[in-house]
Order: structure tokens, then sequence, then C-alpha cells
């Protein structure tokens, strides 16, 4: 796995050295539009945004923190809780960066074509609120609807030889689902209530605000797992961090909603 990450390093250095070339030698070669003029930076200002943009941020806040802090432990938890192996737990956990991978652009190009965004990312939101406590309850979804069993995954070209428990992929992929639509539509989003001239501004907060809810979550949740004993042993030690998750995900609800009553009164770019 860490060759894994310098190999995606350096790709990624590569690629933002070509990207480089490209955009310099076509400003030479086409005629671009003249770049927005950027005012100076007053910290002041930032508390001039509108409210659209702090429910935005909040809804930010609310979304990644009840992401990204799962993440760190999910495989331990398919493991413990579930009972899969640590194969079938990553397999889980990357569901959500296929999700993304795939329907990321999708939702993009649904969000240009919609002018009330505000109500994608509820349905996003919604969608966060039930999926950890199917997870730490067991909720099966898949056997009222006569799917039972496995779902076997053979792909010999990246040696993936798995099967994967039914009724754990259809929480999953209601993340997954949520994984891609809310950033499809919320970061472009920002750029219609934020003068473009502040728009490096209100995402650096906005991107700051995100990481120290990152920070706080996680140590939130580690200690809401060591506090109830979370284990193999005692697999209900994770109940109280999945319903930390599950009031995150309503917060972005929430949030989703009073930015919906705000879009009424914005006047929209597109």
């Amino acid at each position: 796995p860490l060759w894994i990450s310098v190999y995606a390093g350096i790709s990624a250095l590569v690629f933002i050295a070509i990207y480089y070339f490209v955009d310099l030698a076509s400003s030479k070669k086409y005629e671009l539009p003249p770049e927005g003029n950027q005012d100076k930076v007053v910290l002041k200002e930032i508390f001039g945004f509108g409210r659209a943009f702090w429910f935005i941020t909040a809804l930010c806040v609310t979304f990644y923190s009840a992401m990204f802090p799962f993440q760190t432990f999910a495989i331990k938890f398919f493991q413990e809780v579930h009972g899969t192996s640590r194969e079938v737990g990553g397999n889980l956990s990357s569901i959500l960066t296929l999700s993304a991978m795939i329907f990321t652009p999708l939702f993009g190009l649904l969000a240009d074509r919609i002018k009330k965004k505000s109500y994608l990312m509820m349905f996003g939101s919604f969608l966060i609120v039930p999926v950890y406590l199917i997870m730490a309850y067991k909720v099966d979804l898949a056997t009222p609807f006569g799917l039972t069993g496995n779902v076997d995954i053979n792909i010999n070209f990246f040696d993936i030889h798995t099967s994967i428990p039914v009724y754990l992929i259809i929480p999953m992929s209601m993340m997954g689902i949520a994984f891609s639509l809310i950033p499809a539509v919320m970061w472009p989003y920002v750029a219609l209530v934020v003068d473009s001239s502040k728009l490096g501004t209100a995402y650096g907060l906005m991107t700051m605000i995100q990481n120290i809810g990152l920070f706080s979550f996680n140590l939130l949740i580690g200690f809401s797992n060591d506090l109830f004993g979370a284990s193999a042993t005692n697999p209900q030690g994770y109940i109280p961090g999945m319903w930390i998750f599950s009031i995150l995900g309503f917060s972005g609800l929430f949030f989703s909603y009073l930015l919906r009553k705000e879009e009424k009164t914005l006047i929209l770019k597109n």
C-alpha cells in the first residue's frame, strides 16, 4: 500500500507538470479571457460572507465528518461487528471511492441542469442518516427483496476474488451515492453565492473549517469507541459512535434545508 501511495504521488506530480505546459502552450496559441481581479484579502471581510456560504460550510463539515472518520476504522468495524474478513471489509470500504469515480461526474452534469441544487444536497444528506444505524444494528434490507447470500466478485486482472454479503452492499451503496452526490453539487455551489474576487478566500476558509471538523470528530469517534469498549467481543460498543455519524447526517439535512430557504432569495448565475 505504501508503494501504491508513492506511485500515486509521483503520478500527481507528473500530471501537474503536464498540465502546466499544456496551459502555457494554450495561453500562447489561444486568446483566453482575462482572469478576474483578486482583491486584497481582509480578514474582517470573512464575516461578510452571506448566510448561504455559511450553510454550505456547515454542510461541508457535517458531511465529511460523517464520512472520513468512519473510513479510518471501517475495515475493523466490518470484521468485528459483521464477522467479515479483512479483504471483504476493504472491498466494502472501497465502494465509496468506486462510487465517487463513476457517479460524481454524472451528478455534476445533473446539477448543471437543475436550478434548485439544494434539493440534491438534501437528498444526499438524507441518505446518510439511516445507513450507520442499519449497519450498527445489522438491519437486513436485502432479504425482504429476495436478495440473500453473497455477491461473488472475480476480477483476474487485479487478482480480486472475494464474496461480499448482500445486506452490507445496500447501506454502503447508499453511502456511495451520498459520497458522490453532495461534493458534486456543494463545491461548485460556492461560486454561485460568493463573489469571484473572494472565491479563493471562501474555498480556503471552507477547507480550513472542514479540517477542523475532521480533526475533532476523529477524536470524538475514537473516544467513543474506547469509552464503550468497542471490540470483537463487544460489538455493541460501536453503536454510540454510529449514532454520532447519523446525527451528523441529520445535521447536514438541516443545513441543506436552511440553504434551500436561503436559495429562494438568491439570484443564481445559471
